[in-house]
């Protein structure tokens, strides 16, 4: 023990205590990995974030998602490492240097490639630490000291020596093909880089004539601009209507290009017209349909988006200029047919945020298909990876069957520069299509490579672009860890173990890292691919910068702390790669959710102080472990380790939500509000030793598992428990990131008991709602009548017997079966004796009532009337006093009662309960509450009980005025007018149980 005993403030404050614990745990290295430490590898390499960010929701969400699998592993023993890193991302930087350098007045031509490289990397050592300082905000439990940037020397020295290689192979490879083109940042974008929205745009109808003057053929398109290099019209060969046009030509209006008609089964006959214009350089689908019938490609744009010398007089247009004006040029010309209002989508560049245009352009290429093919083959003979959910295999396969050859060139300076160096001699100085050159790693090595082969006159340039960012990113898993070079982090942490992502990358940066893995180092790079969802908003919809709806990380951070904002999004997950959505309230910047985890927070905390009061300045280590002597020790240790089994299998299987959901039942229910709140009295000084120590030490055993157990999803909070709880001293280094998990000990779970409890723990629950439905005081103690036809369960309620006493505030507490109430309710002293009694007093009166009435019936006249006057008498006597269970108590006990000296008679089964008491039920126990004496102020609780049901009663009068009104019906919208029908059936069950209640206090 030390000196000072450490102790909680009253407060938590997450703010400082984060702070300290994050500052701690990297200051020491808490989580810096060691290839020579014991323990089976478990390694995830950071989705990496680009450079260019901020933190963003999706960013949170799934760095508290990998964290808490990190720190779960870690603590299992396991040899972890969580390898941090950002993304040069070439266009985003890109963009912004070249948005820079316009305000100033300058393009990066005239700054030239060296300094705008400068300025790029000055900008880099100045803006990167803010997205990595918000990841330390987050907690995660990353090894700092492996922080990888995809163009630092190392990565960069890998990306050479992959594309060299690749080459060397014949898997790279230059070439003209069609590209997504932004002209906006004039370079190739790659398909994740392409935004498609849904516009309003038209479909524009031309007549096409055909050179033998026999007629024409209809085609449509969103592009007539594009008819410029129009090189065929195709139909589908078994389309009846034009089987006999294929082989004819067409005179190509404004152009006068004669151009054929070919037959092809792409072309969907119930499209438009079912003839279809043939673009090769400015569609993907009319590319490969002019490969397959040899048709020429005709490029009309320029790399700026406007019309090149191939569109006759429409050169230097504006592409979207130029479309009004071809469309006005054949309006005039007699072959506009019609213009139709068409919603389609068109394919924006999420960074130059214009509308791209496929182009045929001179780059470098990936043949696909073999690395493909390996990936598949893995897949397919090995399982490998597996997806988590599993329906993301069939999504992954597929796109790995359909891949085509994979444009890496990017027309940017930012970037890995492609190692290509041409002979520009052979071509006046110029990189032309057809100059020369050789692939080398370093300028050295393309020199020595272009002299052997051009002579010692040589004169190279290295090709001006750069590689697209997916192809350092492919290669991240073990590039990250050292390859090429053969280190000892890439035999120890490769394969990594685990790589978590957003479905929407499945094919962009997934199935390329397979692919380069597969080929580069013969093995895939991790084992699972956990597959999570989106974080949507408050309505459901997707976070986008275009709709403004997203939700700022930091300000709840700044607002709830990070563990409340981690453990939200963590438990709103159910089932793995669902979204989750996130309340919000834009108005006043607050997430209700995110609340409700800082007060969980607060649960523990002051959970926490309470034990540690409890426990004379002891530690866990220094109690020891418990050995139960009571039902609730024996029932909480079983719902401690049955949740240690729950929560590692969950996260095993990557169930993080349902982990995150179990805890925090068993941590707020089973163990704050149950267990601590009944042993509260075994704590008292007065209680017996014993139990006390007892009491003592499950409730440090458990506290302390319960901490390790929230740590992967609540880092800080349970570090600073900890540590106050274990008594560390200021100086130590231990840290709870690094203790092992608790293990399971199968023979303290008792489920049988557990199911006992719930009945004990119900019952509790009942009398305290049933105290509150009577609106019993608070401190008032009550009588309970517990009665079940179930010896078993009237055993289990009499070993707790004390626990619902103490918990329910019952001072009188009666167990029995309800047949055995019944008769001892039934047996009063003397009671058949008097009921003999009645039965001869009532038979000698109604003999001489019968004497009499024949007697006075031989009266003439009298008789009639005396008879009349007892139907009417008899009809009132009935209607008073019979008609109903309660006029017949009242009748009963006014006639009756007096006559047996204000003894209770027998009652029977229908009226046997108290006059007035509450009741509830729990399974098959029956709880009843006597509300007598002065437990319950029953004139005050009669009129509360009125004063709402007239409320209740005005609201029904209120709907159902509301709901006969046909206007109201029919005119209000459908959800008003269901939502006014809902509100009528709640309002009428509220009037029934207000009604039933104050019936039960007559």
């Amino acid at each position: 023990m030390t000196a000072t005993i450490p102790n909680l403030p009253s407060l938590y404050d997450p703010f400082t205590t984060e702070a300290k614990w994050q500052k701690f745990w990297e200051e020491n290295q808490v989580y810096k990995a060691d290839p020579n430490h014991g323990g089976e590898p478990y390694c995830i390499v950071i989705p990496p974030p680009n450079v260019t960010g901020s933190l963003h929701m999706g960013h949170a969400f799934e760095y508290a998602l990998i964290d808490v699998l990190i720190r779960y592993h870690r603590m299992q023993g396991r040899n972890t490492l969580w390898l941090p890193g950002t993304d040069h991302a070439s266009i985003a930087v890109h963009t912004m240097l070249e948005k820079q350098l316009k305000k100033e007045g300058k393009t990066r031509q005239e700054l030239g490639r060296e300094q705008f490289l400068e300025r790029a990397w000055q900008w880099k050592a100045e803006s990167e630490g803010t997205i990595l300082n918000q990841l330390r905000r987050l907690g995660v439990s990353v090894d700092w000291s492996r922080e990888r940037f995809t163009m630092d020397e190392g990565l960069s020295k890998a990306v050479v020596s992959a594309f060299v290689s690749l080459y060397e192979e014949g898997l790279i490879y230059r070439g003209e093909y069609l590209v997504n083109w932004c002209p906006a940042s004039q370079s190739a974008v790659s398909d994740v880089e392409v935004d498609n929205q849904e516009v309003d745009g038209n479909l524009w109808h031309f007549r096409y004539p055909l050179t033998d003057n026999s007629g024409y053929v209809e085609v449509a398109t969103t592009r007539p601009e594009t008819m410029l290099g129009d090189t065929a019209v195709a139909v589908n060969p078994n389309d009846e209507r034009y089987q006999h046009l294929i082989g004819k030509t067409l005179t190509l209006p404004i152009m006068h290009r004669e151009i054929p008609i070919i037959g092809d089964e792409f072309v969907d006959p119930t499209f438009g017209t079912g003839c279809v214009k043939v673009t090769p350089a400015h569609d993907p689908n009319d590319f490969e349909m002019g490969k397959r019938h040899n048709l020429p490609l005709i490029n009309i744009l320029n790399k700026d988006g406007t019309l090149n010398e191939n569109a006759g007089e429409f050169q230097g247009q504006d592409r979207f200029v130029a479309r009004k004006n071809v469309v006005s040029r054949l309006e005039a010309d007699g072959v506009l047919v019609k213009v139709e209002n068409y919603k389609h989508t068109i394919p924006y560049s999420d960074r130059g945020k214009v509308p791209i245009e496929p182009l045929l352009s001179t780059q470098w290429f990936v043949k696909i298909r073999p690395m493909a093919d390996q990936a598949l083959q893995f897949l397919d003979q090995q399982s490998s990876p597996e997806f988590v959910p599993q329906r993301w295999t069939k999504v992954y396969r597929d796109w790995l069957v359909k891949l085509k050859d994979w444009c890496i060139s990017r027309q940017l300076w930012w970037g890995h520069q492609i190692p290509a160096w041409y002979a520009v001699s052979e071509t006046g100085g110029q990189i032309t299509d057809s100059t020369p050159f050789v692939v080398a790693k370093s300028a050295d090595a393309a020199w020595e490579k272009a002299k052997s082969q051009f002579g010692e006159n040589v004169q190279l340039k290295q090709d001006p672009d750069v590689l697209d960012t997916w192809f350092s990113s492919g290669i991240w898993p073990f590039s990250t860890l050292g390859w090429p070079e053969q280190t000892q982090d890439l035999a120890t942490y490769y394969p990594t173990s685990t790589l978590v992502t957003g479905f929407d990358i499945i094919f962009f940066w997934v199935a390329r890292m397979t692919m380069m893995a597969g080929h580069f180092t013969g093995q895939m790079p991790f084992q699972d691919v956990y597959i999570h969802g989106l974080v949507l908003d408050e309505n459901g919809q997707k976070m986008s910068k275009t709709k403004g709806n997203g939700i700022d990380p930091l300000l709840l951070v700044g607002k709830y702390g990070t563990d409340a904002l981690r453990y939200t999004m963590v438990k709103e997950v159910v089932g793995a790669g669902q979204n989750i959505r996130l309340e919000y309230d834009r108005k006043k910047d607050e997430s209700p959710s995110v609340e409700a985890s800082r007060n969980f927070a607060n649960k523990l905390w002051n959970a926490a102080r309470f034990v540690m009061m409890n426990l004379d300045e002891q530690t866990p280590q220094q109690l020891g472990k418990p050995i139960p002597t009571e039902i609730s020790d024996r029932w909480i240790l079983s719902r401690y380790h049955q949740v240690i089994k729950q929560t590692a299998s969950y996260i095993d299987n990557y169930g993080l939500g349902e982990a995150a959901k179990g805890l925090y039942e068993f941590i707020w229910g089973d163990f704050c509000d149950w267990y601590i709140e009944l042993v509260k009295s075994r704590l008292q000084p007065s209680a017996d030793a014993s139990s006390r120590r007892v009491a003592q030490q499950i409730l440090a055993y458990v506290l302390e598992g319960i901490l390790k157990l929230l740590h992967p999803f609540m880092p800080h909070i349970t570090e600073e428990i900890w540590q106050t709880l274990t008594q560390q001293p200021a100086d130590s280094k231990q840290t709870l990131a690094l203790q092992l998990y608790p293990q399971v000990d199968n023979d303290l779970i008792a489920s049988a008991l557990e199911e006992e409890f719930e009945l004990l723990i119900g019952t509790i629950r009942t009398i305290r709602n049933l105290r509150a439905e009577a609106d019993i005081k608070p401190g008032a103690k009550v009588t309970a009548n517990l009665q079940s036809e179930n010896a078993q369960e009237r055993q289990i309620l009499t070993a707790g017997q004390a626990y619902i006493q103490d918990l329910a505030k019952v001072e009188t507490l009666t167990i029995a079966d309800q047949q055995n109430s019944q008769t001892a309710t039934a047996k009063k002293p003397q009671r058949g004796l008097k009921v003999i009694g009645l039965i001869i007093v009532v038979i000698v009166f109604g003999r001489i009532g019968l004497a009499i009435g024949n007697a006075m019936n031989g009266v003439p006249i009298l008789g009639t009337f005396l008879e009349m006057v007892g139907l009417v008498y008899a009809t009132w006597f009935i209607a008073q006093n019979l008609l109903n269970a309660q006029a017949r108590q009242k009748f009963w006990n006014r006639l009756l009662m007096p006559i047996l000296d204000q003894q209770n008679l027998p009652q029977t089964e229908s009226t046997q309960a108290p006059e007035k008491e509450i009741a509830g039920v729990i399974g098959t126990v029956q709880v009843v509450i006597p509300l007598t004496g002065d437990v319950v102020d029953t004139a005050t609780l009669r009129a509360k009980l009125e004063k709402s049901l007239n409320k209740a009663e005005a609201e029904v009068n209120s709907l159902s005025a509301r709901l006969s009104n046909s206007n109201f019906v029919d005119k209000a919208r459908p959800d008003v007018v269901q939502g006014a029908r809902d509100a009528l059936t709640e309002a009428e069950k509220q009037v029934e149980i207000l009604r039933d209640r104050l019936q039960a206090l007559l």
